[in-house]
């Protein structure tokens, strides 16, 4: 196969989810000596662009999203050395969590997932998050987005305080905070003064890597 052959091959068996395959198909990639950001962006992450666009169009669900994710990250780890070497930066930095109170994570999960197949590092800070620490992460990591996840209306009510803490920080105008989960509407994000509201993973990915796209680093 040619470079271009291989590389729609890589995204096509992505979205198959074959991550045995996948792997061997980079290697021969690398082999052949195509650059490590072109298998990136036209292999893995056409691929999983894909069955992002696929899972928001109800054709493809949770499990080949996890599928696909798992043979892009198989196939990234191939490449890292390579990238590195390239000098290759992630497109931005989004720190991300469930909110104080809430212990829920498969959607926060999936919204990881979809923001990596944009090509964005993740910095994940798992379940029931102090508002301090997103706001202290975002700084100490250089993150251009806060992404709040929560499952519970009860819970909800804390990204009110990841946004005031923001504030309090002194950084409130330099990053863009971002809120999702099922209780959570857009007339919510409006009245607590967040930057964004998405009804699903994909769409979360879409809107970060947009504010990562205009945000400079602070």
């Amino acid at each position: 196969m040619n470079s271009k052959e291989i590389l729609k091959e890589i995204s096509k068996q992505l979205q198959a989810g074959r991550t045995k395959t996948v792997k061997e198909l980079v290697q021969q990639a690398v082999d052949q000596k195509i650059p490590a950001e072109e298998i990136l962006h036209n292999g893995l992450l056409d691929g999983m662009n894909i069955i992002g666009e696929k899972f928001k169009n109800n054709e493809v669900f949770v499990p080949e999203v996890l599928l696909s994710a798992r043979a892009m990250n198989q196939g990234i780890q191939l490449l890292k050395p390579m990238l590195a070497d390239a000098g290759m930066v992630a497109s931005g930095k989004v720190c991300l969590g469930t909110v104080k109170g809430d212990l829920h994570d498969i959607g926060k999960n999936l919204v990881k997932l979809m923001m990596e197949g944009k090509g964005l590092e993740v910095i994940d800070l798992g379940v029931d998050v102090e508002p301090s620490l997103f706001v202290q992460t975002a700084i100490e990591q250089n993150c251009q987005v806060i992404c709040c996840s929560a499952l519970l209306t009860t819970t909800m009510e804390a990204m009110a305080d990841v946004v005031q803490a923001a504030k309090e920080a002194g950084i409130r105008d330099q990053i863009k905070i971002m809120v999702g989960g099922a209780p959570v509407t857009q007339g919510f994000c409006d009245f607590i003064g967040a930057d964004a509201y998405t009804d699903d993973a994909a769409s979360a990915a879409e809107q970060a890597l947009a504010f990562c796209q205009q945000n400079e680093l602070f």
